[in-house]
């Protein structure tokens, strides 16, 4: 649906980086993982993460205009807070599972999650007071 949006208005309105780029980090890990142990289950499911989601980061680029929205208008709006959770529970989980089984195979490959959702925990953070400022103070 991101695509098609993209697509449709040219641009990239509301839709994230991040989660293509982690996600994309995470196939490719995740397919070298998969050639390493020779499983071609894998290596087939994760090509083609792969391939989709490098797709979907030149698409991004070709619609987006340079700009650092969060930080320049100081409002997380543009950012999905649940998301920024769904992918840090989940990078987490595998990362905590592979250090676990002491296979930095797992880990590893999950660990650019974790830290793109904690810098966007961040922002929400830093930015939470900034995101309305179309209000006035009452004076007393």
């Amino acid at each position: 649906s991101d695509l098609r949006h993209m697509q449709r208005t040219r641009s990239v309105d509301n839709v994230q980086f991040l989660p293509f780029l982690t996600t994309d980090v995470n196939n490719l890990g995740w397919l070298s993982y998969g050639v390493l142990k020779g499983d071609w289950t894998l290596i087939i499911v994760n090509s083609v993460g792969a391939v989709l989601q490098t797709l979907y980061i030149l698409a991004y680029l070709r619609y987006s205009p340079r700009k650092a929205k969060v930080i320049q208008t100081k409002s997380t709006q543009n950012l999905s807070f649940s998301l920024t959770i769904a992918t840090l529970l989940t990078s987490a989980s595998w990362s905590f599972y592979g250090f676990r089984l002491r296979d930095p195979y797992i880990m590893v490959p999950n660990l650019p999650g974790i830290l793109t959702s904690i810098i966007r925990l961040w922002l929400f953070w830093k930015y939470s007071l900034g995101q309305d400022k179309n209000y006035r103070l009452l004076q007393t």
